[in-house]
């Protein structure tokens, strides 16, 4: 049974976090650096953005846990250490800043940043705040490290489970900041996950790689891809369970706690889009195969128009099945059914790919919520999928009109 506990990145046994405002931001008040330590080595996977434009930190984080371990993620917001022709030793310089401080080796340090492509990253500020950002690690640290790998993220977002694993209790938890530049494949946002499960480094990643399927890459904010992004999972085992070295019951109850996990941050992520005022979930059933469900799913919360429509609480269903149609997916049209939903009720707009009578007030009244589902049935088959985004708003156009300034 999974339950919900507080403590974020930190819930699990043996990690510490902290974040401080170093200078690399100009806002003093906002945290731009943040650390996060195990106590002990870890199992380490991660996935990373599909962009052939990558940041240097993803070169450097990806050396690094080649042989499948890693203990601490130094994390800058503010400069996205992208395009710079110092990048991978300005990188390079975060993890050895941190092996020195904390008597580790620097190739067991993931490195990430987050920010403005193009602009140099000097070391100096992460130097200068290094003393303060280790003074600050703490089991309760979770909220401040979330805050210092925000960009124009306007939540902090963390989350973190407790469950059974082996006999142990085991925990999971996770921070995740994501805004903009949101758009499937891996990976679209940086996402930092921790747990004391024991679990062998192959099988972490393949949890990982096979959970991103299914949640992280089924994120779309704006149709951008970004060039820094990355999940990164890190597991020291100290829950004391037997170490997960095959699939098996063990495997599928990790997989279950991890899936619980990065959904949550999904949909915070989603609901945090640059601008939205509201949380768009679609979900497809009766696809003859996972990948149409997927194609279609993703469609539909990728469409601009759709996205707008939503903001204008407009129940235009038509712009539902015009994504579907051109998504590429094989479904037959003259059978899909399309329904909203929300906390104000349910109500079903399309049948058989034709519009129904139905109410423009009470549509308006479940569209007016923070939160709307969007319900497609395709009744074509057995299997189904789910995809997160959000409204298309005025203030996504202002927020990046002046992104830099």
């Amino acid at each position: 049974m999974m339950k919900l506990i507080e403590g974020g990145v930190t819930a699990a046994r043996g990690f510490k976090a902290s974040g401080i405002h170093c200078g690399i931001r100009r806002n003093t008040s906002k945290n731009d650096l943040s650390l996060i330590v195990s106590s002990v080595p870890c199992a380490a996977a991660a996935v990373y953005t599909t962009n052939l434009v990558k940041g240097a930190p993803l070169t450097v984080t990806k050396k690094h846990i080649a042989d499948g371990r890693a203990q601490a993620v130094i994390c800058n917001s503010g400069n996205a250490n992208t395009c710079n022709a110092d990048g991978i030793e300005i990188a390079e310089g975060m993890a050895a800043l941190v092996s020195e401080k904390l008597t580790i080796p620097a190739d067991d340090v993931v490195v990430a940043s987050t920010g403005v492509i193009g602009q140099p990253l000097s070391l100096e500020p992460i130097k200068d705040g290094m003393d303060e950002l280790v003074e600050k690690l703490s089991e309760n640290g979770s909220h401040e490290a979330a805050l210092g790998i925000m960009t124009t993220d306007t939540v902090a977002k963390e989350v973190a489970v407790e469950f059974k694993c082996g006999g142990k209790t085991c925990r999971i938890g996770g921070i995740a900041k994501g805004s903009g530049m949101i758009h499937p494949n891996m990976a679209t946002m940086l996402v930092f996950i921790t747990s004391d499960v024991a679990i062998a480094p192959d099988l972490l990643q393949k949890a990982l790689s096979s959970d991103i399927q299914n949640t992280f890459n089924m994120i779309s904010i704006d149709g951008d891809t970004s060039t820094n992004d990355m999940v990164t999972v890190l597991c020291n085992g100290m829950a004391g369970n037997t170490e997960i070295t095959a699939e098996g019951e063990d495997f599928a109850t990790f997989m279950t706690a991890l899936n619980t996990v990065t959904v949550a941050l999904c949909r915070m992520i989603a609901g945090d889009g640059e601008g939205a005022t509201k949380l768009i979930e679609c979900r497809v059933s009766g696809a003859k195969t996972s990948e149409i469900a997927k194609t279609v799913a993703k469609s539909v919360i990728c469409s601009s128009l759709l996205k707008a429509a939503m903001f204008g609480a407009d129940a235009n269903w038509g712009r539902v099945l015009c994504a579907i149609g051109y998504s590429g997916a094989a479904v037959d049209v003259d059978r899909i059914d399309v329904s909203f939903k929300s906390d104000k009720g349910e109500i079903a707009v399309c049948k058989n790919g034709a519009g129904i009578a139905f109410s423009e007030e009470i549509a308006k009244e479940i569209l007016l919520e923070k939160e709307i589902e969007i319900a497609v049935a395709l009744n074509d088959g057995d299997c189904g999928s789910t995809a997160w985004g959000c409204d298309l708003t005025y203030d996504y156009v202002k927020i990046n009109g002046d992104y830099r300034t």
